[in-house]
């Protein structure tokens, strides 16, 4: 019997296949899911209506990334949950195998190769290069040096036009109480190699917008990373007169999405000169005032349109002076619940509540534009479901008949690729049998491919010296 290494333990997970290779698990257990490209063995398993992704690594960095990743969601930072380490798995031969390491599903959030796979306009690839942006600074002002900073090790969930990136792999990470200047550079050093690979991939595979060019992107997250970074931990020195900067500091970073907790405020003896640094930042500034109001957890955008929504709502009833709470309680049953109890059941799939929410509000404006006057939103809501709702594709678990794995040789493991009838498996006598008689049978690069027999011909005088 395997062990299990868990805060929460899910017991359903005890009956899975643990004495068989995570490669071999049978379809039966798994769950087709697109995700990025990985060195480990990586598979989706479905227990009742949680669905789990399973990692199969070394013990040492199993359990690291368990408790880094269980550290990381005390601090409340954008990764996904783990559950739980499984260790002593053993065969039916009683041979000995990897560990795993068991995180949570990360509900209506896909790959980076998936969103390019459908095909992606280049300010759709701006917005994906903020979200990253964010998510690496966010992990620096916490202490947290990633190590392996990579589209493929992040998770994009959408968010009102744009988008939230998530850790998914911090085998690599550390958490420190403060990173030096030195480690976030290192940090931005491994991103340049890592990203411009990847983009240059995309590039390679046709699925980069020929006006996109993988140095540029790059360097464009570089800057962008440096110039939030300046704006969040940045000194600024002004004169007495303009006590009004203090105050419109704390907008920028409101609107970033960043409360400011603390203010280091100074001024020199004789007060000509003041001089501000935020002390404590942390993220969530409109999610944290939205779940307050009204009990909605969303992404930060969203959070921000919901809000802008409610103030609307509030400037309509005329109630500018009334508690804020309990218009927030009018707005939710008369607008938000009605517009999201209206999707039919077969469509709730496509998008989560509040992005749902949002773009119901994106296509009643262009209603009303086109109208030339204000169209109901329970109108908007109705041809919304039905012009563009039912035909997107679902988000919440994406199916193998999903336009982004279809053709994979394995759409359990989509890091094999695509099926080719005409395929045929290069000889790698590294994992093929080495024997002479398997090279002979070999296609006839085999032999530049097999060393052992390399060394062989050359020792009978075959090879030139």
């Amino acid at each position: 019997m395997p062990r299990f290494l868990s805060a929460q333990t899910d017991t359903r997970l005890i009956t899975l296949p643990w004495s068989v290779p995570l490669a071999d698990w049978p379809a039966e257990s798994l769950v087709a899911l697109p995700r990025g490209i990985s060195r480990h063995v990586v598979r989706f398993v479905r227990v009742g209506r949680e669905v789990y992704a399973l990692k199969e690594v070394l013990e040492h960095l199993a359990i690291h990334e368990y408790r880094t990743l269980r550290d990381l969601t005390r601090l409340d930072t954008p990764s996904v949950e783990a559950q739980g380490v499984v260790t002593e798995r053993y065969d039916s031969a009683g041979n000995p195998l990897d560990p795993i390491l068991i995180t949570r599903h990360l509900q209506f959030s896909l790959p980076y190769r998936s969103l390019f796979s459908r095909g992606v306009r280049q300010d759709t690839v701006n917005r994906l290069v903020d979200a990253m942006v964010v998510l690496l600074a966010r992990l620096h002002l916490i202490g947290f040096l990633w190590g392996d900073v990579s589209l493929s090790n992040t998770l994009f969930r959408r968010d009102a036009g744009a988008f939230a990136a998530y850790l998914v792999d911090a085998e690599t990470g550390e958490l420190h109480d403060q990173l030096s200047d030195g480690q976030r550079e290192h940090d931005l050093t491994i991103a340049r190699t890592n990203l411009f690979g990847e983009f240059c991939d995309l590039e390679a595979g046709g699925l980069l917008d020929d006006a996109l060019d993988p140095l540029v992107l790059v360097e464009t997250i570089e800057s962008r990373y440096r110039e939030l970074w300046a704006e969040l931990t940045g000194v600024e020195e002004f004169d007495g007169t303009e006590m009004h900067r203090i105050e419109s500091r704390v907008r920028r970073l409101n609107a970033l999405g960043f409360d400011v907790a603390e203010l280091d405020i100074t001024t020199d003896f004789d007060g000509s000169t003041i001089r501000i640094q935020p002390k404590v930042v942390d993220a969530g500034h409109h999610s944290r005032r939205l779940i307050r109001l009204t009990g909605l957890d969303t992404e930060e955008n969203q959070a921000r349109r919901l809000l802008n929504d409610l103030d609307s709502y509030r400037a309509r009833t005329d109630q500018q002076n009334a508690d804020e709470a309990i218009v927030a309680h009018q707005w939710l049953t008369d607008r938000f619940e009605p517009v999201v109890t209206m999707v039919p059941g077969d469509l709730r799939g496509k998008l989560e509540p509040a992005e749902l929410y949002h773009e119901v509000l994106e296509h009643r404006w262009f209603l009303s534009e086109d109208a030339g006057k204000e169209i109901p939103v329970e109108e908007a809501a109705s041809s919304y479901m039905r012009e563009v709702l039912a035909k997107l594709p679902d988000e919440q678990i994406a199916l193998a008949s999903e336009t982004t794995m279809l053709g994979l040789a394995n759409p359990f493991d989509p890091s094999q690729g695509f099926a080719d009838d005409d395929y045929v498996k290069p000889y790698d006598p590294w994992e093929d049998d080495a024997s002479e008689e398997a090279a002979e049978e070999a296609p006839q690069a085999a032999a530049f491919l097999d060393i052992a027999a390399l060394r062989n011909r050359k020792s009978k005088g075959d090879l030139p010296t």
